[in-house]
């Protein structure tokens, strides 16, 4: 399934899934990505994008495992899968890994993040 991909690439209320913390980053992690497109060619970016999503899963996941959320496996999954995606990417980035990334973000929030929306 396929989403429209928010240019400017910022965080807006349809991206809400009701949580505060998870959407407070969620918006970092837009940004994150936003600044990696922004500067390609930054390394350190790339190193951030990765810090800040890991910790992103964490908090996001055991507040599913806190809640016996019943798809916790799969969206671990899924998380882990991108994570070491983003392992392999190196400055500088080229547009594709950046349009695949924004595209992810975005797919996952609204296809597979909205569905724990009112469970954890």
């Amino acid at each position: 399934m396929s989403f429209e991909v928010p240019e400017p690439y910022v965080w807006d209320e349809s991206f809400r899934v009701m949580y505060d913390n998870i959407d407070s980053e969620h918006k970092a992690i837009f940004e994150c990505i936003f600044n990696c497109a922004k500067d390609p060619k930054s390394a350190p970016l790339i190193t951030k994008l990765y810090d800040v999503t890991a910790d992103h899963f964490t908090d996001e996941e055991g507040m599913m495992v806190k809640a016996n959320y019943e798809d916790v496996t799969n969206h671990k999954k899924i998380h882990n899968d991108f994570l070491a995606k983003i392992k392999t990417l190196k400055a500088p980035l080229d547009a594709a890994s950046v349009a695949w990334a924004k595209q992810w973000l975005v797919g996952h929030i609204k296809g597979i993040d909205f569905k724990y929306k009112g469970k954890l």
